[in-house]
């Protein structure tokens, strides 16, 4: 771990045509976006992270300029890696991560125990990085869409030193600066009172603690609740509910759970130092590591190579039997046959072995074979082979020698077995097959040896899946081109699992771009629908792969194709504030209109997520700001809800009605932006008239319910504007009388003085 010492090098400015022309948006929030680009002299891709000017302070920009000789000094394995900035496109131009963020990854797979303490383990690293820097660089913006993952699926803290305490800075600018980002379940209760002290490091410990909660529990803090709730129960000590840890737990977790709550504990001077969680995470994730009875998963993480079972299964519930690590030196006498392949002393191995060792069982029913196949080494496999060994025995769960050998690579070993009558097309207890692990692996040479040797290209275990379908998820081409090349047409075409899904699915929903063009040369159907009625364009526009829409639009996908629940790929796109692709749908016939079964246009989507780019798109290609979806709630009411300010910028702007009702208490938008205590939004709709003394069903009027909620700038807006504070609800109160009632004292000092 290290910062690179020496003097300080010029910061590298690039150039717009340095790029490739094929930017690729990753992602996009209202303080700028993310692009995949292309140095055309590195041949590498990058990512190009532009702020927004007018959102951003504009000398926050400059400052950073300033201090990016330090922050491009900064390699360490567990942070993004700085390389300059494009002055033109007011960005900086970072490491490419390719799997995204661990906040896509907890919502869309299903971690196991020993990758969850993995990525904790290297999180509480890039951190305790951080902070070991003198004085000590502090994050202020700890979160899990700030935590990338790459190849491999570990992990590195992006985006440190975009949020800055100035000695200027009030608690009530810092706490907008960070709110404004959705950081509140991430703010330590001491950044909510009037205190002066700046945050320090115990600032990112807490906001650790609560990353911690959610790679645990693979949920988000405080779901549901507002942001006033999440200030009021975290202010009285409340934290993220410990009742959604999974009940099948490793023993190993409650210790995980004590740093965690230490990591939170409300008294700031409590928390540890990452170096201590360090120290602590890096036990707890060794013992977790080690392969065996209780830590054997199955493998169904994409691209990770490593010597354990991979641990990440798709949310398609692929999952893979276990294979238990060689007993160690440890478990066994030092003369045992199985320490000796544990030391790797082959042959003191071999001279040891005799014919009634061949045909005991261990645990989980291995045989001495599985061991001698895991060691390795090919000269003692085919020892204990010419000894008598069963080439086809099984462990518990349905193991072979051969899947043992597949799954760890060992290609000469899997020759050996094949000569030595290996079945096949044996499969676990799964009915996994040989091919489906080689499929899966990406290993190609296996997968044409176990084909020549009579493998079944289209065999299926219990769910369906086939070779194939592991192939194209994991994004393993030239295995997708060899198994194509010993399908039938038929099988080609019709392909599908238990749940519909095809191998087409599977790759444009990871965005694998060429598989896609190869199953669409061989005839899959582009409008091929899984069992929720989901097609390929569905799951490529949720996950905003731009290429692979485009490629499935021009092979004839349908654009207005509805699922189970009434959505198509224009809204999930809109829902997912992937602009671009909104722009190849609309360009491709969508209906910007088009409603779910529960009523909610692309517009309602984008305006409840708050991609105002999105809305924008939307209304500029005919979408009708002012439809009404369930309970007759219009894109503006969602957005104030939400306190989207810049959506209902974007949607008066587009003369979206400030004082259309919804359905079942006739609330405006702004009764619902006084409810949210969104200030910003309720200025927006006053300026464009909306009507301050509008009321509901129960004679309820924005003044009631700005003061019910204790909101001093709404209030005094709202009077400003002519509000009438005689005004009685359905009970015969005016909004006076409910401030006493809710002891909102500056409300009742306001409405008294009456301005």
């Amino acid at each position: 771990m290290a910062c690179q010492s020496g003097s300080i090098e010029p910061v590298r400015h690039f150039n717009k045509d340095e790029f490739e022309a094929d930017w690729i948006k990753l992602s996009e929030c209202k303080f700028g976006q993310v692009y995949q680009v292309k140095v055309k002299l590195w041949r590498e891709k990058c990512a190009l992270k532009s702020f927004d000017t007018t959102t951003w302070d504009y000398r926050f920009y400059r400052k950073m300029i300033d201090d990016i000789s330090n922050m491009v000094k900064l390699k360490f394995k567990y942070i993004i890696s700085i390389y300059g900035l494009c002055s033109e496109a007011t960005a900086l131009v970072m490491e490419y991560m390719s799997n995204g963020s661990l906040n896509n990854l907890l919502a869309s797979h299903t971690l196991m125990w020993p990758k969850k303490f993995q990525m904790i383990h290297e999180a509480s690293m890039g951190m305790n990085f951080l902070h070991s820097m003198k004085p000590p660089l502090l994050h202020l913006n700890l979160k899990t869409s700030n935590i990338l993952l790459d190849d491999h699926l570990h992990v590195k803290i992006s985006d440190f030193g975009l949020i800055r305490w100035e000695e200027d800075t009030s608690k009530m600018e810092f706490m907008e600066c960070l709110t404004a980002r959705g950081n509140m379940a991430y703010i330590p209760p001491e950044t909510f009172i009037q205190c002066p002290d700046p945050p320090g490091t115990t600032f990112d410990v807490y906001s650790f603690g609560i990353v911690m909660w959610e790679i645990l529990t693979q949920q988000k803090p405080y779901a549901g609740c507002s942001m006033t709730t999440v200030l009021l129960q975290v202010s009285q000590g409340k934290r993220p509910c410990l009742g959604m840890m999974p009940d099948q737990r490793p023993s190993e977790c409650d210790q995980m759970i004590s740093i965690m709550m230490q990591c939170w504990d409300h008294n700031q001077g409590k928390r540890p130092h990452f170096s201590d969680t360090v120290r602590k995470t890096e036990a707890l994730n060794e013992v977790l590591r080690i392969p065996g009875p209780d830590h054997g998963y199955k493998n169904g993480d994409v691209g990770q190579k490593s010597d354990y079972p991979q641990l990440v299964l798709p949310l398609y519930d692929i999952t893979l039997p276990e294979m238990s690590a060689i007993p160690s030196v440890e478990q066994h006498g030092k003369d045992d046959i199985l320490s000796l392949l544990s030391k790797k002393d082959f042959s003191s191995f071999r001279q040891s072995v005799k014919k009634e060792h061949v045909h005991t069982q261990f645990s989980g029913q291995k045989n001495l074979l599985h061991y001698t196949v895991a060691s390795g080494d090919p000269k003692s496999v085919q020892h204990v082979l010419s000894l008598g060994a069963e080439v086809n025995c099984t462990t518990a769960r349905g193991y072979t020698p051969l899947i043992v050998a597949v799954l760890q690579r060992f290609h000469d070993i899997i020759a050996l077995l094949l000569e030595h009558g290996a079945a096949v097309t044996q499969g676990d207890e799964d009915q996994w097959t040989p091919l489906h692990f080689a499929a899966q692996n990406g290993d190609d040479r296996t997968a044409r040896l176990l084909l020549d040797k009579g493998a079944v290209a289209d065999a299926r275990e219990k769910d369906g899946w086939m070779p194939i379908h592991l192939a194209s998820q994991n994004g393993h081409e030239t295995t997708v081109r060899l198994l194509l090349s010993r399908l039938s047409e038929e099988a080609v075409v019709r392909q599908e699992m238990v749940r519909g899904r095809t191998s087409l699915h599977l790759a444009s929903c990871y965005g694998h771009l060429n598989i896609v063009k190869l199953l669409l040369a061989h005839g899959t159907d582009p409008n091929g629908a899984d069992a929720s009625s989901s097609t390929a364009l569905h799951l490529a526009a949720e996950q905003g792969h731009n290429r692979v829409v485009r490629l499935l639009v021009k092979s004839g996908a349908a654009s207005d194709s509805a699922d189970s629940r009434g959505f198509t790929p224009l809204h999930l796109a809109a829902l997912n504030g992937h602009t671009g692709i909104c722009r190849q749908l609309l360009s491709n016939g969508s209906n910007p209109d088009s409603k779910t079964l529960k009523g909610w246009t692309a517009m309602h989507l984008a305006a409840l997520r708050g991609h105002d780019s999105v809305v924008v798109q939307l209304e500029s290609q005919g979408g009708c700001v002012n439809s009404k979806g369930q309970n007759g709630w219009t894109p503006l009411h969602l957005a104030c809800h939400q306190s989207e300010s810049e959506v209902v910028a974007k949607l008066l702007a587009a003369r979206a009605d400030p004082n259309l009702t919804e359905d079942s208490k006739g609330w405006t938008p702004l009764h619902v932006a006084c409810t949210s205590m969104s200030f910003p939004c309720a200025l927006h709709l006053i300026s464009h008239r909306a009507d301050v003394n509008a009321v509901n069903s129960g004679k309820t009027t924005p003044l009631h319910l700005a003061a019910q909620h204790g909101c001093v700038p709404i209030v005094k807006a709202l009077l400003l504007n002519g509000a009438d504070q005689t005004l009685q609800d359905s009970s015969g109160f005016t909004a006076l009388n409910i401030a006493h009632q809710c002891e909102k004292w500056e409300i009742v000092q306001q409405l008294e003085k009456g301005c």
